[in-house]
């Protein structure tokens, strides 16, 4: 099959930081520190650094963070088993599974259809005498957060916990929880990144951390990460090893450092799409002046009609490789066939229709031009 344009290539991803991440592995594999130390230090100062966060804390994944979080609330008696998460129903499964292997209820909320994002006008409905969270997740790369969401929590007492597992860089424009922040990581009280190689930035094999600017949850999430302890053999919880590794730590810290300049390319890539695609049967995400307000983890867009199989097969043939962010939403998936929700029209309707264009390093402004002359010229 012609795969003229794939959908993501890794290989090309990495290979524009070649030099400098062989020699953040060579300068790991040198130290003779291969757990902590060092590089997992300056690692977590310069994340804290980007998103304006207090604290970071390596782990192992975008998952773990999430649950290393929640179980942190859970030691810090601010939730117990049943408690209610409010989560949107348009999300990645990784959102729920940390909800429920907390022992916690996840409370599923549909999306906005223009932002694909969490709607919060239909939070606060959600809202019971149990609800103790709203994990908002900033999906595709866009920031979900505003002003609703936020005043909610305060009227509430509620956590916000931000899954920012595909908005490294991205703001909002509203103020975050604290009055200040407006990056990523910085908008609630705690938040979950994943560095999974797909991700805007990733890392070359799992890793994840968490932020916030809160000391006891901080301090609460390390020791859970390392065995439950706080101090070497003295165990204050029944934790886990979800420690991120300095080789892991050294990839990162090369990538960080370009996060700007790879979030500017995605947002080229995307404003060629969004100017150039012209089809009747094809909806394009909403589109911004601004950089940062989204930073294209996936440029998503809609085929209606029910025609998105024959779409993706037509655009296959023209070597174009296409993906769909997400096929079945959480509430279908056979692990939570006996989750209680009500109805999510907008979350169903989404899993219908949605695309995934191409949109990483390897797919230049020029291609990403030429697939959405190829949308427009496809007929159904």
């Amino acid at each position: 099959m012609n795969n003229t344009y794939p959908f993501l290539d890794l290989k090309a991803v990495n290979a524009r930081y070649e030099e400098e991440l062989i020699a953040a592995a060579t300068r790991v594999i040198k130290s003779g520190r291969y757990i902590g130390g060092e590089e997992v230090d300056k690692f977590e100062q310069e994340l804290c650094d980007m998103t304006g966060a207090a604290y970071a804390v390596g782990v192992s994944n975008g998952l773990d963070a999430l649950r290393l979080i929640l179980r942190a609330y859970k030691e810090l008696g601010i939730m117990t088993d049943g408690d209610e998460v409010i989560v949107p129903g348009n999300t990645y499964i990784a959102s729920v599974l940390a909800i429920t292997d907390a022992g916690l209820t996840p409370v599923l909320v549909d999306p906005s259809l223009t932002t694909f994002n969490i709607d919060t006008a239909k939070i606060e409905k959600a809202v019971t005498p149990r609800t103790r969270a709203i994990m908002t997740v900033h999906l595709y790369g866009r920031t979900a957060w505003d002003e609703t969401m936020a005043e909610i929590a305060r009227k509430y007492g509620l956590k916000i916990i931000e899954d920012s597992a595909q908005a490294i860089g991205a703001c909002s424009v509203a103020l975050g929880m604290d009055g200040k922040g407006r990056r990523a990581g910085a908008l609630g009280h705690a938040s979950a990144f994943s560095f999974y190689p797909t991700k805007n930035v990733g890392a070359l094999g799992d890793a994840g951390a968490v932020t916030t600017s809160d000391n006891e949850l901080a301090k609460a999430v390390r020791a859970l990460a390392n065995y439950g302890s706080d101090r070497r053999y003295h165990n204050i919880y029944v934790g886990a090893n979800c420690r991120l590794d300095p080789m892991q730590a050294a990839m990162l810290r090369i990538k960080l450092g370009h996060t700007a300049e790879e979030n500017a390319d995605r947002f080229a890539r995307a404003l060629a799409y969004h100017r150039t695609i012209n089809h009747e049967a094809i909806i394009c995400p909403m589109m911004s002046e601004s950089v940062t307000d989204n930073v294209w983890h996936q440029y998503v867009i809609r085929v209606t009609g029910g025609k998105r199989d024959e779409f993706r097969d037509k655009l296959l043939k023209h070597g174009v490789a296409t993906d769909v962010h997400y096929a079945v939403p959480p509430h279908r998936q056979p692990c939570y066939q006996n989750l209680k929700h009500g109805p999510l029209p907008v979350t169903e309707l989404l899993a219908n229709e949605v695309v995934s264009l191409p949109i990483g390093t390897g797919t230049s402004v020029k291609d990403a031009a030429t697939i959405a002359e190829i949308i427009n010229s496809i007929e159904f």
